[in-house]
């Protein structure tokens, strides 16, 4: 199902139709919702731990350094000569 919603957002990104894979991500989620009411009605709610493996798209940004702020001071006459 990642893998399928990881090609949605990949056609969505490029401006593809995506509905095909739309159609069969809401299909998979069915399933899923009914694979887990069956599993509550057999009374098992032992939860289900998914070692998630994350692979950020893009690196961090670098951390900014710090920029003082600056002060306006008036300005002096500017005597032309």
């Amino acid at each position: 199902m990642r893998e399928a919603e990881a090609v949605m957002h990949e056609q969505i990104n490029r401006d593809d139709d995506c509905t095909f894979v739309a159609q069969e991500i809401i299909r998979m989620r069915t399933v899923m919702s009914d694979l887990v009411q069956e599993r509550t009605k057999l009374g098992d709610t032992t939860p289900i731990v998914v070692a998630s493996i994350f692979i950020p798209r893009r690196l961090p940004a670098p951390p900014r350094g710090h920029i003082p702020k600056r002060r306006l001071v008036p300005g002096t006459a500017r005597v032309n000569g």
